[in-house]
């Protein structure tokens, strides 16, 4: 098979998109599939690979490294016919997946969509001039936009309940196919005793200190500074507790400003940006994960902590379901008092923090990249079949479930 994968967020950009897109493809071809992709450039010069086309495209600034494009159709229409593709899979509901589904018309070919924002709800942050734009007439383009794929993927059952709701696009058919993670590339060792103690040694963090780590982008849709109220009282009332934020974005410095004490004190640290090959360090070094986010679909770094036997705390949210289980492997909190009292507990809790860490391991068995490439083949399949008719999704869903246990 043949596929091209369309997406305004590739590498050297980092974000859990990219991290997607990059697994998806090097699975994909492993498996002896050709895959070809579509995608914007960057502000380093692009790699010479016949199998990636760059539309030229601009820094959308508002404090990301993310670029954006209005690509020219015709060349890309000629990339794509030239490689012969069977199915577009977009990730992104920009210029490029315009031109992905502008392709697939012209070409006769399927096109489908991963469903990675909940764009109604957290547009604000992201597009220019967002806050002069009424939420109706960002539905009504997100309806007119995805009304246009042969089947959407979420990545959760958030993901695909949010589409599902009436005034969205009930009918429009969408599987659910989880986020995961590559172990191997994640994973490239792991710490000694010594290496982990000389690492927490670096930022100040001792033997007998209980680590909280948030890890992603800082950024206001994130719930970052509701999270930083929550940890000046975790380490007002617990002196052993010490949390590190990494990570950079649009609020960072704010965040540095309103947490002036706690970083003189050495008890709340900020890193800023670092690099994603880096990050299972943190991970490794830290004790519990915490996030009071409440805009994810399905979160790439909680399943990294996740990998990390990390114990894991988050505000209740829908798409937390299949990887947070409350009492099982960390606390799902109603309120951000709750998260603060659950972090106490934890921290006063050795065993209880290594239970929940060996469970939060087990979780991860469902989301291995193996699954996650046999899920999407599966609906690739299932597509194909019924092009140019679409899908029955729940039938689509039943049977995958009963084929990849």
């Amino acid at each position: 098979m043949t596929i091209a994968l369309f997406t305004d967020s590739y590498l050297p950009t980092k974000s859990g998109v990219v991290t997607v897109v990059v697994q998806l493809r090097e699975q994909l071809m492993k498996l002896g599939h050709k895959v070809v992709l579509v995608t914007v450039e960057g502000n380093e010069p692009s790699e010479k690979d016949p199998t990636i086309y760059r539309a030229r495209s601009r820094a959308l600034g508002r404090g990301t490294d993310q670029f954006v494009s209005v690509p020219n159709y015709h060349p890309i229409t000629k990339f794509i016919r030239a490689n012969n593709v069977d199915l577009i899979h977009c990730h992104t509901e920009f210029g490029i997946a315009k031109a992905g589904v502008h392709c697939a018309k012209k070409l006769n070919i399927p096109c489908i969509c991963t469903t990675h924002t909940m764009w109604t709800d957290f547009y604000k942050f992201y597009l220019p001039l967002g806050e002069h734009i009424s939420p109706r007439i960002i539905q009504k383009l997100l309806n007119n936009f995805y009304g246009k794929f042969d089947s959407l993927i979420g990545v959760s059952t958030k993901a695909r309940n949010y589409f599902k709701q009436p005034f969205m696009l009930p009918d429009q058919p969408s599987v659910i196919v989880p986020n995961a993670i590559d172990e191997s590339k994640f994973l490239q060792g792991h710490f000694t005793v010594e290496e982990r103690r000389e690492f927490r040694k670096k930022y100040g963090i001792n033997d007998d200190d209980v680590m909280f780590l948030f890890l992603g982008r800082i950024a206001e849709e994130k719930r970052v500074f509701e999270l930083l109220s929550i940890t000046q009282k975790l380490v007002e009332k617990n002196s052993k507790c010490k949390v590190m934020f990494v990570g950079n974005g649009p609020a960072y410095e704010d965040m540095l400003k309103l947490a002036e004490k706690e970083i003189f004190e050495g008890k709340i640290i900020f890193t800023g940006f670092i690099e994603w090959s880096l990050v299972h360090n943190f991970y490794e070094s830290a004790d519990v994960f915490i996030t009071a986010s409440l805009s994810e679909m399905h979160s790439m770094t909680i399943l990294e902590a996740e990998l990390s036997k990390l114990p894991i705390v988050v505000r209740r949210d829908d798409s937390y379901l299949d990887s947070v289980f409350d009492g099982e492997n960390g606390y799902v909190c109603d309120t951000d008092d709750e998260m603060c009292e659950r972090m106490l507990e934890l921290a006063m809790n050795d065993e209880k923090r290594k239970q929940f860490g060996e469970r939060s391991l087990e979780i991860t068995k469902d989301f291995s990249i193996e699954n996650h490439i046999k899920r999407t083949l599966f609906v690739y399949n299932e597509v194909l079949k019924a092009y140019p008719e679409k899908i029955d999704d729940v039938e689509v869903m039943k049977r995958m479930k009963e084929e990849i246990k």
